[in-house]
């Protein structure tokens, strides 16, 4: 059976939404039974997002494989509990180096490579070599892919692809394309406009696309005058015209877009009818279907608010922290709580913003002190990071639930080193490389000359030590040591079904068990430093296989102080919680006692989940 393709582009402004809507109406095809994949082209020229600003682009997402991604992949998984591969995210940059190197070798037998059709061809055989890649648990290959392209359409960047995907629609065939165009509808002296979608839809059909459905961005609903114009003026339906307004949170898109009657839709254009859907996949989607609805409508009742402070580097732009955020939210509604994220830029916190800007500084600590949990995320470079050790300090003297995540970890230690164990110039040499005392050392194995792609990245196992025992953090994955957020059991553990027909095993006090969570740092701690610290009563309870690289810190005594050198956003799921944001979250909230004796599944006032949302 030929793989089906779904398009997704945008036009008017860039930014408008099209990840969420086409991780949406992955949810939708899902929700009926079928096996879906995703596929995200950006027009950059940068082989990958490795390398570029977070204030610009947003976060770097990382995937099992060690790729650096587009932050929209992570939309992918997340919503469609799906792990992708680096192959999944092509830009101009990688295909171009693709086209180079086939040249180089010899591949075209002496032809002059051009745009059309060298490049052209190779967009579309890599889509449809990718789209063949099993990414569920199923371990088959997927019915359908849906296609990001990036940017707005009419960019001078984005124009090879257009054409390549125009070529495939023909490639494809005859009811196994379908494209959804998402448009801005502006409202002004409160009348909805709808000339910015026409002139975006007539620049589609002359690059050689038409739309089969048009989603429009707006803030209220569409009139249905406003819906009717469109659908004259855009020549569709007006039921291929959909509204996709402001709603409460982006998981309620897939909601919206079922209620527009979108499934019939794709249904009738892609001739879903005919796919041989296995039994136990169709109760599967029905299932996932009934858990997302009740899970929004969980959040749309919580009433208690819990205020986390999210201390970083790159706060001015919120999507550098999307990953974060998203785990929060997912462990939000697991709990049955609002989330009130504060963003609080760590230089605020710095001795010498209360000399340059007093009223700053102390607006910065009121908001530190008055949050019920403090998070400090990753990130590069100096600034900011003395602002990040006091937030570090506050936390472990006052006894605030904290989370540090890669370089918060790092800030731990720093912290520690210097205020209990009396080490004063405690540094990493990442801040400061003539450092005396370096706590924090460059990897061995990283290059210090190239950039790209040369960092500790990739799922990576960590192994819990004998000393774990008290540990809250292991006490919450371990009843959870599945294959969902990456945990790998040991062969040594005893397997058991759950009620929820979920696998869970259990170690043997002898060999602690063992997770697996995506990475993505060139700094560590060193390991010179780490019995010293023991004495003080710091105790790294996770290490690597080979019980030299520092993976996990927890406090005795302590509501929840945890730093992990690994990255669990990215392994975090709308219908699976990141443990380590679970647990963080929980003792924020006050209910971390009720979520571990119920084994990191549902607490009071909480959707029941499942594996994954499978």
């Amino acid at each position: 059976m030929a793989t089906k393709y779904l398009l997704v582009s945008g036009g008017v402004i860039s930014g408008i939404g099209k990840g969420v809507i086409a991780s949406s109406l992955g949810v939708l095809l899902k929700s009926i039974g079928l096996k879906v994949t995703s596929i995200k082209i950006d027009p950059y020229m940068n082989i990958d997002a490795g390398l570029m600003n977070p204030l610009e682009h947003g976060e770097c997402f990382v995937l099992d494989d060690g790729g650096e991604v587009d932050l929209d992949l992570g939309n992918y998984e997340r919503y469609l509990n799906i792990t992708l591969t680096r192959e999944h995210n092509i830009t101009t940059g990688k295909i171009y180096q693709h086209v180079i190197e086939r040249e180089r070798k010899g591949r075209y037998l002496g032809k002059t490579v051009q745009i059309v059709p060298h490049l052209t061809d190779a967009v579309q055989d890599w889509i449809q070599k990718v789209a063949a890649i099993p990414v569920d648990s199923t371990g088959e290959k997927p019915d359908i892919c849906i296609i990001e392209l990036g940017g707005t359409v009419g960019d001078i960047e984005s124009a090879p692809f257009i054409e390549a995907l125009r070529c495939l629609r023909r490639r494809a065939g005859q009811n196994n394309f379908l494209h959804c165009h998402v448009s801005l509808i502006p409202v002004i002296n409160d009348e909805q406009k709808t000339k910015p979608t026409q002139a975006a839809i007539k620049d589609v059909r002359h690059a050689g696309l038409s739309p089969d459905i048009i989603a429009c961005r707006c803030s209220l609903p569409l009139l249905k005058s406003t819906t009717d114009k469109l659908a004259m003026y855009c020549q569709v339906e007006p039921e291929q015209v959909i509204a996709v307004h402001d709603v409460p949170s982006t998981y309620h898109v897939p909601l919206l877009l079922e209620r527009q009657g979108l499934i019939p839709i794709l249904r009738e254009v892609l001739r879903l009818d005919a796919l041989p859907i296995l039994p136990p996949l169709v109760r599967s989607g029905a299932e996932i279907w009934e858990t997302w609805k009740t899970l929004t409508d969980t959040q749309d009742r919580a009433r208690e608010t819990v205020k986390i402070c999210l201390v970083g580097k790159y706060v001015s732009l919120h999507d550098s922290y999307l990953s974060v955020r998203k785990s929060l939210e997912h462990a939000s509604m697991r709990c049955g709580r609002k989330l009130e994220i504060i963003w609080l830029d760590s230089t605020d916190l710095e001795v010498a913003t209360e000399t340059t800007s007093p009223v700053t500084y102390h607006q910065a600590w009121h908001q530190l002190c008055t949050a019920s949990g403090i998070l400090v995320p990753g990130g590069f470079g100096h600034r900011g990071i003395e602002g990040m050790i006091r937030a570090a300090k506050w936390a472990r003297e006052k006894k605030v639930p904290y989370l540090g995540i890669c370089l918060g970890m790092q800030i731990a230690v720093i912290e520690f080193c210097r205020t209990i164990c009396g080490i004063e110039d405690a540094q990493s040499e990442e801040m400061d490389d003539s450092a005396k005392n370096k706590v924090i050392i460059h990897m061995p194995e990283v290059s210090k000359e190239t950039m790209g792609a040369v960092m500790r990245l990739g799922l990576r196992n960590t192994v819990f030590q004998k000393n774990s025992g008290f540990s809250k953090l292991r006490d919450l994955y371990e009843p959870e040591t599945t294959q969902a957020n990456g945990v790998l059991p040991e062969s040594n553990t005893s397997t058991t079904a759950t009620a929820d027909g979920e696998v869970a095993t259990k170690s043997s006090p002898s060999h602690p068990p063992v997770i697996s969570e995506r990475h993505r740092h060139k700094y560590e701690v060193n390991p010179e430093f780490v019995p010293t610290m023991a004495t003080h009563g710091l105790e790294f309870i996770g290490k690597d296989e080979s019980g030299e690289r520092m993976e996990i810190l927890e406090l005795r005594d302590h509501p929840w102080y945890v730093g992990v050198q690994y990255h669990p956003e990215y392994l975090s799921r709308v219908l699976r919680p990141s443990i380590p944001y679970l647990g963080f979250f929980a003792a924020a909230a006050g209910c971390l006692e009720e979520v571990m004796a119920k084994g990191a599944k549902t607490v009071k006032g909480a959707t029941k989940g499942l594996v994954n949302g499978v």
